[in-house]
């Protein structure tokens, strides 16, 4: 069965228009007095008591610091005089004797305690405890919960924002595609697409990888770029997206670079690590856990700085305009604004660049793995040199 793009496009549309409507988050109201208050409420109430923060600077940093945290729903605002939250909630799926799904609508921002399949769940700072009909939460002595944790599947924001990311990418492409059909020159979004495929081949690919070998290689190289590019653009939105700067989500990247390259790796590759030639042998054996390490050390560093950057620039950024509520007066308004939107333009060349980083260390690593050596040509071109005549 063959649908045609067009179809496609107006499905989503429909059912992105739909969706809101059928998953709206429940208003959550602190001055309510129908919900019954649980011994996990409770124990939230008296840690939030405590640890509220007092005045608006450490209002900001929490704000900040739930921004770049993953989340079961997807808040547009909030109103913080009746404590309402406008957005829709999204679906939750947990592994736990079984698989149970439900609206993350259901737990109302943690004020209730959810039965599903016979277990009770309770979600405390955005993550999903076991709990009892009561809502009885443990706490060790940096009030962090004991209780045991069912394996969550569920579709958080992250996880909806890279379903989204995945789904432009195949329009995009299978776009570009069907404009190749038409001639030789690409029409629509293909000529924007083309200038950055050609750029990731010719600049990227073939000078790290070679000739010979690149084309076995573009596929995973474009998909990184374009993948870490558009999610990078997405945390620069109102949206509150921070999916880049989610640890989780670079280490996974890093190891889908590392597995490509050990598993593309050649014997000379190997060779290099386990027994380095031209090399004394006691320094060949000192070298191995050196040389080991290196190759663990790559992704590490993949990870972290793909991680680092991407969170600075949301904290930088979210400060600057939180400054502008610490100061309130007609001097900091304007300067710290213009130095906002100043900081997000920069931010936009660093969404470019971190995806190019990311992907040209891919390509440099999985080249070094691939390419052959030839110690005896080179050592022979080294004893074949002209003599020096003095």
């Amino acid at each position: 069965m063959v649908f045609s793009t067009k179809l496609i496009k107006n499905t989503i549309t429909a059912l992105f228009a739909v969706f809101p409507l059928l998953c709206t988050a429940n208003v959550s109201d602190e001055t309510q007095s129908g919900h019954p208050e649980t011994e996990a409420h409770a124990a939230e109430n008296a840690h939030s008591e405590t640890h509220e923060p007092a005045d608006k600077k450490s209002q900001i940093k929490a704000f900040i610091n739930h921004h770049l945290q993953d989340s079961h729903d997807f808040i547009f605002f909030s109103d913080e005089e009746t404590g309402k939250h406008y957005g829709f909630s999204l679906p939750v799926i947990l592994i736990d004797n079984g698989v149970k799904f439900f609206s993350a609508s259901e737990f109302e921002h943690g004020e209730k305690i959810v039965e599903a399949g016979g277990e009770h769940y309770a979600l405390y700072h955005d993550k999903i405890y076991k709990t009892d009909a009561q809502g009885t939460l443990t706490f060790d002595e940096h009030h962090h919960p004991t209780n045991a944790m069912p394996l969550d599947m569920s579709i958080t924001k992250n996880v909806m924002a890279m379903l989204i990311t995945a789904l432009i990418m195949f329009l995009l492409f299978t776009g570009l595609a069907k404009s190749y059909k038409k001639g030789p020159i690409p029409t629509g979004m293909g000529r924007i697409l083309e200038p950055l495929v050609l750029f990731i081949r010719d600049e990227v690919a073939i000078p790290n990888i070679g000739k010979d070998k690149y084309r076995k290689f573009m596929g995973y190289l474009l998909t990184v770029f374009f993948f870490i590019l558009i999610l990078n653009l997405f945390g620069l939105t109102p949206l509150g997206i921070n999916v880049t700067g989610n640890i989780a989500i670079t280490a996974c990247l890093a190891l889908i670079t590392y597995f490509i390259t050990q598993f593309s790796a050649n014997k000379d590759y190997w060779k290099h690590i386990f027994w380095m030639p031209d090399v004394p042998v006691l320094m060949k054996i000192a070298l191995i856990p050196i040389e080991i390490l290196g190759t663990l050390t790559k992704p590490f560093a993949l990870m972290i700085r793909l991680y680092a950057n991407i969170s600075a620039g949301h904290i930088v950024v979210m400060s600057l305009i939180g400054l502008i509520f610490v100061f309130k007066n007609w001097i900091a308004g304007p300067s710290f604004f213009g130095l906002t939107l100043f900081i997000s333009i920069i931010e936009i060349l660093v969404a470019f660049l971190q995806a190019f980083v990311f992907t040209m260390l891919s390509s440099l690593f999985i080249g070094m793995a691939v390419q052959e050596h030839h110690h005896e040509e080179d050592h022979d071109a080294h004893t074949e040199e002209e003599p020096i005549i003095i």
